[in-house]
């Protein structure tokens, strides 16, 4: 009886140790528990070669409160912005997101990956992003490699979360919901990018998990919205309605030459929102791009914004049961989505049941024939009004723009080189309808 006595007194004295232990209670991760932060700078976590050629080693910048004792922390991994041609680790965006979340007893690192492309087209842009993603997958190889090793920097690797400004959202975006080759099959074929090493690269770390659970979008968007699938892992995003250069909505990539179109974070809320991933969303009703870089008041009321945000959906995800500081934001536009197709070319239904959808790939009756076309293809819809309709690459340069009446048009190629286009069609009161047609 004594020894059973005993057993149970040690149970209940573990348990009480556990509770005590639980860093929720101690308001770790929800506020600023610590005042001072340790900075490790240049930490090797791989190497590659540049668009160029070039050999290249890829470091980032390490991010922990001082005097830290906890044995496995939540680890972010931000990647900077600057239109994957520029940009570094030390961009002040990323330094004070890092800084901010080793406050509330984050680990945190800033990484370098691969910039520059030439010439600057959209296919070369494309190649660009791969190579972020292929270095971002390298260092999250880096904390699972060391976490089963040395431990050094004391991750706990079921909590590792991604994420990034501009350029750098787009990225922690294609790590997490690019998962296969076929879905970029628009952009580079298999051959593109089996020379690029593969969508997991080559930059160091092999054999170990990219495992990540969740993403943290600050401005930034997807190619394709309906990449988000079921089982995916939960979305944090913020972004400006008047953002210029990464669409708020369906829009193309504008860092000052016109890039691609990309499916921006209102649509990628919508798609998160059909199929239940875990998502939240915060719209800045009138900002531009990063509002919140800067050192002037209103950056800096955009970074508080930001960081009250992200620290909401992290604690969640962490289950702290912390009072939120930051809510939502009302949507402050519909998303114009367009119909998607799986990888072998069938239609996928996307409804989200009360959020606003806009567009419905039966509004207008779009019917195109032959597709793919030699010479000309036939254009149809159901609706007997003035119509406008743009043949748009994948570059976001408009090919053809016609404005016809009636419910048919033919449109003749003329001079149009083969390849994917993206055909698009919107009515007088603002329906719109889209759909991908080849010339052969």
């Amino acid at each position: 009886m004594k020894k059973t006595l005993t057993l149970l007194s040690f149970f209940a004295l573990a348990s009480f140790g556990a509770k005590a232990q639980d860093p929720c209670s101690t308001g770790r991760y929800a506020s600023d528990v610590y005042s001072n932060i340790t900075t490790t700078s240049n930490i090797v976590y791989g190497a590659n070669t540049s668009f160029s050629g070039a050999n290249t080693t890829l470091k980032l910048d390490f991010y922990e409160p001082t005097g830290d004792t906890a044995q496995a922390r939540p680890l972010i991994i931000w990647a900077h912005g600057g239109s994957f041609l520029g940009g570094t680790k030390a961009d002040g965006d990323v330094v004070a997101l890092s800084q901010k979340f080793a406050k509330k007893g984050y680990a945190c690192a800033s990484i370098d990956y691969r910039t520059g492309f030439f010439p600057i087209d959209s296919v070369n842009s494309v190649k660009a992003v791969v190579r972020a993603v292929q270095d971002m997958k390298a260092s999250i190889r880096f904390f699972y490699a060391d976490a089963q090793g040395s431990n050094t920097y004391k991750i706990d690797t079921t909590k590792i979360y991604i994420g990034g400004s501009s350029a750098g959202a787009i990225t922690a975006l294609h790590v997490a919901y690019l998962d296969d080759e076929c879905k970029i099959s628009d952009y580079l074929n298999s051959a593109a990018i089996a020379s690029l090493g593969g969508l997991d690269g080559s930059s160091g770390n092999p054999g170990y998990s990219t495992t990540v659970h969740g993403v943290i979008n600050l401005c930034g968007a997807l190619a394709r919205y309906s990449w988000l699938e079921g089982d995916d892992v939960p979305l944090c995003s913020l972004h400006g309605t008047s953002d210029a250069t990464v669409k708020y909505n369906r829009g193309i990539v504008n860092p000052g030459i016109a890039l691609m179109y990309l499916d921006g974070s209102r649509m990628l809320h919508e798609r998160a929102c059909a199929v239940n991933i875990e998502n939240q969303f915060y719209t800045f009703i009138g900002a531009p791009h990063v509002p919140y870089a800067g050192t002037g008041a209103a950056a800096l009321a955009y970074m508080d914004t930001t960081v009250n945000f992200v620290r909401d959906f992290l604690i969640g995800q962490l289950g702290c049961p912390n009072a939120l500081l930051q809510p939502e934001n009302a949507r402050a536009q519909s998303a114009y989505l367009y119909p998607i197709n799986d990888c072998l070319g069938n239609p996928i239904v996307d409804v989200c049941q009360g959020s606003g959808l806009s567009e419905k790939t039966d509004d207008l009756g779009l019917n195109v024939y032959p597709n793919p076309a030699n010479e000309t293809m036939t254009i149809r819809w159901n609706t007997a009004s003035e119509m406008q309709i743009q043949l748009v690459d994948f570059s976001g340069r408009t090919i053809r723009n016609e404005q016809v009446k009636g419910t048919e048009f033919t449109l003749e190629r003329k001079g149009i080189n083969g390849g994917i286009y993206l055909l698009i069609i919107k009515d007088q009161i603002g329906n719109i309808t889209s759909q991908r047609v080849i010339f052969n």
